[in-house]
Parts: C-alpha cells; structure tokens; sequence
C-alpha cells in the first residue's frame, strides 16, 4: 500500500514535470478541458444566484406588507396553492358558471380584521407618446410614501411624486422612450401631461416599462378621457397590500379568505413557512402534479441534459487523447528509461495517467477560477439579460466541486487509451525511438457496426412507438459512438484514395493512416462536432419546408388590409384611408364598413344593452350535425362521425379576421382576387356575395340583429343561435375555389341601407402599385400615430421563414468547430512528424513542401471528419422527424374519432428533407478552409536537427 501511494507520488511529480517542459501542448489540452468547466461554473452560479429564497421572494412580491390580495373574478368560493401560483372554483370547473365572474365585475376590497392597514395597488396599460413615437407601458398606481411598499422597487435617483403632475418612471421606460429625469410624458388618450421627477427599479422586472403615480392621479384622468372620446376606458387590476400585525395571515385565514371573500390571498406567513399537502384543499380535491408547475417536464429534459454533457465529454476526451498520445511518444525515452530501471507496465500508465490527473486539475482550477471571475464581472449583463436582479451571489462549494471534479474525470478518460498503449511498448522500442509494427484491432470495428446497427434500430423504434424523442435520441447516440468506434477503420479506407493524389495531399493522407491513433480521435472529434450540427441543420430545414407548405396567406400575395379596433372612433377612419393613400403607392382601396347594431359607437360584440351584434344566420338544414346534437359528436358512432367528417355542411371556414361580415362594393372582389364574373355582377345589381357555401339555401342569406346580451332560448339545440331579428338578402354563392381570405358574406351598400342595417366604416383593404418599403412603413405609422388612432397594417408578402439566419449561423458554427478541431490535429501532427519534416528538408524538398503538407494534413482530417459527421447526424433528424409524423398521425386519427371535421383528416405533411446547401459548406468550404488556415501558419523552413545517439 505504502510502495503505491509512493510510486503515484513519484508518477504525478513526472508529469508535472513533463506538462511545465511541454508548455504548449500542456496549455493546448488544459484550455480544452477547462473552456466547458468555465461555462457550467459560470451557469450554475448564474441560477443558483437568481434563485430567491422566500424571505428574497416575500419582500420583492409584498415589500413590507405582510400579504397582497386581489380579485380573481371567478365568483363563486376558490381554493388555492399556498404560493397563490395556482387556483380553481370549489367543486371544480364541471359545475363553474363563468358568467358570475368575470373582469367586468367590480373588484372587491378585503375584509380586514380591525386595526389592520391596507393600500392599493392599480396596474393598468396604455399606449403612451415617446419621442420616437408609441410604447405600450404598464401604469401604475400605489402611493409612493406608504412604508407597506417598501422593497417593491428601488428609487435610484430623484425623488417621491409630491402633486398630481408628478410621476415616477423605471429606467427601462427612459432607455425606451428616450425620455430622461424631467421630461413631461402623456399617454396617448390623455389630455394630461405628466413631469418624471424620479426614476427607480423593479428589481424582479428590469425591463419593464412602467409609470408609478399617487392614487387617483393617472387611471381615473386617463379613464375619463377615454369614455369622452367614446371608448371603454380603463380597466386596472387592483391588489391590496395588507398589514394585520400579530402573526401575520395565517393560512387558516387564507382559506377562510377564499372561501368567504373569494379573494386570491398571497401571504408572507404562509410563503415562509407552507403547510403541508394534506391541508392544501386543493392538493387534495386533485392531484399536485397537475397544479406544480412544470410538473410534466423532467424526464426528457434530463436525458438531453446527460447526452449534451456525454457528448462534450466525448469529444474534449477525443481532442486530448491524442495530446497525451503525442505527449507519451514525444517522452517514450524517458518512459524507457522507468522501465529499465525496474519499473512494469502500471508504473508506465501510472505516470501517463498522471499527466491527465495534473492537467486536468489545473484545468479544474484554472476554469472554476476563471468562471467564478467572469460571473462577478458579468454581473450586471447577467442581471439584465435575465430581467431581474440576483437575490445575492450564492457560490456553492459542493457543486463547483463536483464541476471541478468532471474536469478531472475528463483528463483521466483522455489519458487511459495513451497510458495503455505506451505500457505496451517495449523497453527497446522506447529507447531506440522505434515505434514498432502493431496489428489493427479486429474487435473495436466489430463493435463500432453492432453500436451503428443496434442505435440505428432503436432510434428507428422510437420513432414508430410512443417512446418518443427520449428513445430517438438515445439510439442516436450509440450509432454515432458506434461510427467513432469504426473511425480508425474507416481512416484505413480514406487511405487507399491516396493513390490517385498529387506527392503532398498524398504523404498527409499516409501520415494520417499511419498514425491512426492520432488521426483517428480528431477525426472523431470533428465527427461529433459535425454530427450535431447536420442533424440540427436537417430538422430545422424540414421543419421549414413543412412550414412553408402549412403557410395559408390571409390575403392574395401583395394586398393589405388596413383596420381599427372595435373601440377606435369610426369618424375618423375617412383620416386613417386618407393617410394610407398619401404614403403608400395604393393601387386599388376597397373601403370597408361593418354593420352596427344599436347606436353607431358600439362594438360590433354586444358589450352593453343599447348595442348588439350582426351574425350570419346558417339554416338549420345545412348545419352540421355532429354540433347540433344534444351530447355533440359523442352522440354519434364512429361510423357516423366517418361518414359525416366528409360532409360538405362540416367543413370549417377560416377564423382570425376581425369582421366575417362586410359592406362594400365590387372593389373588394379586386383587391381580393376574385375573378369570378358572377360575383362582380351579383354585387353590381344588389345582391349579396358569399363565400361560405353552409350560408346559402334557395339562393338567400339570413343576418339576424341581436341586441345586448341574448343568449338561446333554454333548451335548444347547441348550435342554435341567439333570438334577434332577421334580415333576409339575394345571394350569389361564389365557386368553392374561390377564396374569401376570412371574409364569409359582402352586403352591398344599397341592399344594407334598404334592409335597415346602418354600417361604420372600419378599414380598407388595398393593392399596391409595386411595393412598399420600409421608409414608406415607417412613415405611415408615424402619421397614423399623430392621428391618434389604434390601427394594424397588415401586407401580405407570402411565406417568409425565419430559419435561413439559423441555418447561416449551424453552418458558420460547424466550420469554426470544425476548423479548429483540425486544427488541433495539426499542430498534433506537427508535432509528432517533426523528424519526418525535416528529413525532407534534408533531401532537398522545397520549403513550400513543409507548409503545403501541413495545409494538407489538416484538411484530410477535415474532410475525413465531416464526411463521417455528415452521414451521422441524418439519423437523429431522420428519427426525430418520424416521430413528429406518427404524433401527427395519431392526432389526425383521435380527431376522427371524436367526428371533427374533415379538415383535420388531411394526411400530415412531416416532411424529411436534406440541406444540401449546409453540408455543400461543409463538405467543401470548411476543409478547404481548414487547409488553407493551417498553411498560413505554419513555417515553410525549420531548423535541421542532429541525430539522437
């Protein structure tokens, strides 16, 4: 025991030794291994210093109140999660009736014990005029001076709103506006302006924009400009802070709270000290799972967590496994002279295995140190890219431990393949420099095809069973460290190219499969580099070419729409048309109108007694009926839905357009593409034109008038509409290819204006002469700024995916990976055929010799190692693709099932198509740029040297 602890001893000062006399090569393999010790250190200290403690959380969410209270509109008694994170009616949601709830109910105030305090906490939004135009801030109101919100927010400079003019703003509200301290600052509806007198932080939401005024003077202003000008005005989102002494709000008053007031209760008692599940009535009406947050995630995460980290692992071990190779030969007499001494074949590994121990130690120092550092410096960057402020810098020793330890794992796996390999060379062979002859291994090729074979099946059966990703990637994973396996092999079999080159590709290709045991590594390394980044690059590209296939244009390529909400001043749409005309090069503008039940300022929703809604009535004939049914589609077999999923009445229109029902003339029927004369003429002689064909029977179309609120009539089939008055119209129902872009029915003006609808104007739709760039963009919205109004402009210009930067930035990251990995094979090379370097130059090669073979050298390994990557990393997209095709599938099946509409019966396109573009860049840039880099630094001359005796 005592002889070991003293030969490792022994073995560890020679391999610090050696790594001190090797500077470079030692520099090379430490900043290799401790590059990912700095980030994981980094990271983790990252999240544990931005996770709060609850006495962090309490303060920042109550200051110094000792619970916060707020109406969760559901009417009706609640139970809820002791962080009030979560909540739900009692009784559960089967018996909840929404309608007694609702954020149009007045929010109540709590109920406090005597002696208590309470303030308010308002927040609403606005739109508020900046110097470059609108930002949509959060506006708030709370009295700044109460000592309840003491630790909400941080006033870094300036002071406390004293008048009704005065506002405090946050920094990220100056940085966005330019605004600064003393600027006047008016929300777009008001006609009050306001003075920023200080500025402070909200240490949980840096980047928020947010405005801070004593009660009463900002919402109620702002509420009051909003009604005059007819809209709906504010609706703020009161909370209470509440201080009750004592003890505090116990969870006993919590619930008592929940159930009597029906208020959702945050409380600093309960935050600091939770109950247990079993008193949590709404832990144990259902299960905690489904109300944790992130409850379902876990599993899946954790094994892409594991294979990331397996991976990096990997490939640092296949980089420094041939510096230590290198390093071992480059000391083989030294190593020699141990054996001749006395010392066997453990003492040789032991003293290679040291070398591994040393370096990885430093580098488990060197980038603990070094993350530690850039944590604290990039403090602030870190807090403001996550938007909030670290609790305190927690460093925990156990964990950097355990990172320092995986750096030092990491230098031990790269050694063990160089100490065993140096142990067996002979006592001879080590003196006399000779390298010896070696037969190939036989077994590691055998075990390489089974791992591709066997992760290649695996990956294929999760893809077709319910296993899913987690599978995919797991066999995924063995094939690819079944190709690294049968890297060395596969080298062998790049060699016999060789015949075929020039004298330089060619002595590189033959000293990279003469020395496999440096070659292969790298290649593997650049392999798995490579492999990742094609199989990101693989799925993304079919992921694009899906979605392009998916894309459906809301309006023909090249028109617009221009459109107001429902709460915008119809008098002053003729201004917003105007506008679009003057500042875009506007061919052809269909003005729209929508009708209007009720006075001429409603909204088209029914929102109030004295307004209602227009709805296009479908005949109880032509209505779908797996809807009309008393249970829906479950009232029906599964051969029924089968049969009536294909039904021309249950085939769904398309939604996300704010009016389905227009007036307008035979200009919109331009503007939208439609080319159908029957159409133009049908709306030129007054009748209506409809594009639904569920709408139309015996050649008319019914629009009912629904005044406030009505619902059906007790009793009645689910689908039957509200009672109201109905409006009887001519139609002309357009072919079915005909496009109506969301729009389902077109009243003529005449025929609107003699059936008794009034109508207001709310938008246009256009064509353009050409296009319209992004000056003329950005001029019509600061002019329809100035007028004040809410619009959304909208062109369509077809599909426009996002992933060709994503793909730039795969193919960009792959070659730099790439590019260096080859690199570090290189100078490994170099290294290692310095006596054959020079051998030519003492036979007289050309100087240019030295560098061509070291452009060379590092491009064989490039292009050995992406060739490999290449055809690697199809497997995982292949596998991840398929299982998005049979989820795909098993939806589609599920709806028919259920009797949905034919629309979800559509066979899935899941697409699996190859970047060719990306691997074009791989395949040819990065070697030859690999090539090219490593002969611009290389010398063409070295030094001859003398003959070792």
């Amino acid at each position: 025991m005592i002889s070991s602890y003293h030969s490792w001893i022994a073995a560890i000062r020679i391999a610090r030794r050696d790594a001190w006399r090797s500077k470079g090569r030692s520099a090379l393999v430490l900043a290799m291994i401790a590059l990912p010790i700095v980030g994981v250190s980094a990271v983790d200290l990252t999240i544990r210093s931005s996770e709060l403690s609850p006495e962090q959380r309490a303060v920042r969410v109550l200051g110094a109140a000792d619970a916060k209270v707020r109406d969760p509109h559901m009417g009706t008694p609640i139970y809820q999660s002791p962080d009030a994170q979560s909540y739900a009616p009692v009784g559960g949601y089967d018996d909840y009736q929404p309608s007694a709830g609702g954020p149009d109910r007045a929010a109540a105030a709590p109920q406090l014990p005597a002696g208590s305090q309470s303030v308010k906490d308002s927040i609403s939004y606005a739109k508020v005029r900046t110097r470059y135009g609108i930002l949509d801030t959060e506006l708030r109101e709370v009295d700044p001076a109460s000592p309840l919100v003491k630790g909400l927010w941080t006033l870094e400079r300036g002071r406390l709103p004293q008048g009704s003019g005065e506002i405090l703003a946050t920094g990220a509200f100056l940085e966005e506006s330019g605004y600064f301290l003393g600027s006047s600052v008016t929300p777009r509806e008001s006609k009050t302006s306001y003075k920023i007198v200080g500025v402070y932080e909200l240490p949980n939401a840096l980047k928020s924009a947010q405005l801070l005024a004593p009660p009463g003077t900002l919402l109620a202003p702002l509420d009051r400009d909003l009604k005059a000008a007819g809209g709906t005005g504010v609706h703020p989102q009161d909370e209470y802070l509440v201080k009750v002494g004592g003890e505090g709000f116990t969870w006993n008053m919590v619930k008592e709270t929940n159930a009597k007031q029906r208020l959702l209760v945050e409380s600093r008692a309960v935050l600091l000290n939770p109950p247990a599940d079993s008193e949590v009535p709404l832990y144990t009406e259902q299960p905690r799972d489904a109300w944790r947050p992130g409850a379902m995630i876990g599993t899946t995460e954790l094994a892409i967590v594991s294979t990331i980290v397996g991976l990096a692992m990997l490939e640092i071990c296949l980089l420094a496994g041939p510096a230590f190779a290198v390093g071992a030969r480059r000391s083989r007499r030294q190593l020699g002279l141990v054996g001749a001494n006395g010392g066997d074949r453990r003492h040789i590994r032991a003293i290679v295995l040291s070398g591994g121990l040393v370096i990885g130690a430093a580098a488990a120092v060197t980038g603990t140190a070094l993350g530690i550092a850039l944590t604290v410096g990039l403090r602030p960057v870190l807090e403001g890219t996550i938007g909030e402020r670290f609790g305190h810098f927690d460093v925990r020793p156990l964990e950097l431990l355990a990172i320092g330890l995986l750096a030092v794992l990491t230098g031990l796996l790269a050694a063990i393949v160089p100490a065993v390999n140096a142990s067996r060379q002979t006592v001879l062979a080590s003196l006399t420099g000779r390298r010896g002859v070696r037969r190939a291994n036989r077994v590691l090729p055998v075990l390489g095809l089974i791992a591709i074979a066997g992760g290649a099946a695996i990956a294929l059966f999760g893809s077709v069973s319910k296993m899913g990703a987690t599978v995919v990637a797991g066999g995924s994973a063995i094939a690819e460290l079944g190709v690294v396996a049968l890297t060395p092999t596969l080298v062998g079999l790049f060699g016999r190219a060789g015949r075929w080159l020039p004298l330089s590709p060619r002595l590189a290709l033959r000293d990279a499969v003469r020395n496999r045991g440096r070659t292969a590594p790298a290649v593997a390394a650049v392999l798995a580099a490579v492999a990742g980044t094609v199989a990101v690059a693989t799925y993304q590209h079919s992921k694009e070419i899906q979605a392009r296939h998916e894309y459906v244009a809301s309006l023909p390529f090249g028109a617009g729409l221009i459109e107001t909400n429902e709460f915008t001043a119809y008098r002053d749409v003729p201004a917003m048309r105007e506008t679009l005309s003057k500042e875009l090069p506007v061919a052809v503008r269909a003005d729209v109108d929508r009708p209007v039940v009720g006075k001429p300022g409603c909204a088209p929703w029914g929102d109030s007694p004295d307004c209602g809604r227009a709805e296009i009535i479908i005949p109880k004939a032509q209505r779908c009926p797996l809807y009309g049914a008393e249970n829906g589609p479950s009232s029906f077999t599964l051969a029924q839905r089968k049969e009536l999923r294909n039904d021309w009445r249950c085939q769904e229109g398309r939604f996300g357009v704010q009016n389905s029902l227009v007036v307008a003339d035979e200009k919109l029927l331009s503007v939208l593409a439609v080319e159908d004369p029957g159409a133009v003429a049908a709306l030129k002689a007054g009748k209506a034109v409809s594009f639904k064909k569920q709408n139309v029977l015996a050649d008319k179309v019914t629009v009912r008038l629904i005044m406030g609120r009505a619902e059906p009539a007790p009793g009645s089939a689910p689908d039957e509409p509200a009672p109201g008055q109905d409006k009887v119209f001519a139609a002309y129902q357009v072919p079915e290819s005909v496009k109506g872009y969301g729009v389902e029915l077109v009243l003529p003006p005449a025929a609107a204006k003699s059936a008794g609808i009034a109508s207001v104007p709310f938008g246009s739709y256009f064509t353009l002469d050409g296009g319209a760039s992004s000056e003329q963009r950005q001029r019509l919205a600061g002019a329809l700024d100035k007028l004040g109004m809410d619009t959304n402009v909208r062109i369509e210009k077809g599909y426009e995916g996002g992933d060709s930067l994503v793909m730039l930035v795969l193919t960009v990251f792959a070659g730099l990976v790439t590019i260096g990995a080859a690199g570090i094979a290189t100078g490994l090379a170099q290294a290692d055929a310095e006596g054959d370097l020079k051998t030519l130059a003492a036979v007289g090669a050309p100087p240019r010799v030295r560098r061509t073979l070291s452009g060379f050298q590092c491009g064989v390994v490039a292009l050995m190692g992406v060739v490999l990557g290449s055809a690697a990393g199809i497997l995982p997209a292949v596998g991840l693709r398929l299982t998005e095709r049979r989820a795909a599938a098993d939806l589609v099946r599920n709806g028919i099932e259920n009797g949905f509409s034919a629309a979800s019966e559509a066979v899935p396109y899941v697409p699996i198509s190859v970047p060719w573009t990306t691997l074009g860049g791989l395949l040819i840039v990065v070697p030859v740029g690999a090539a090219l880099l490593a002969a611009l630094v290389t010398r063409s001359s070295g030094a001859l040297a003398r003959r070792e005796v």
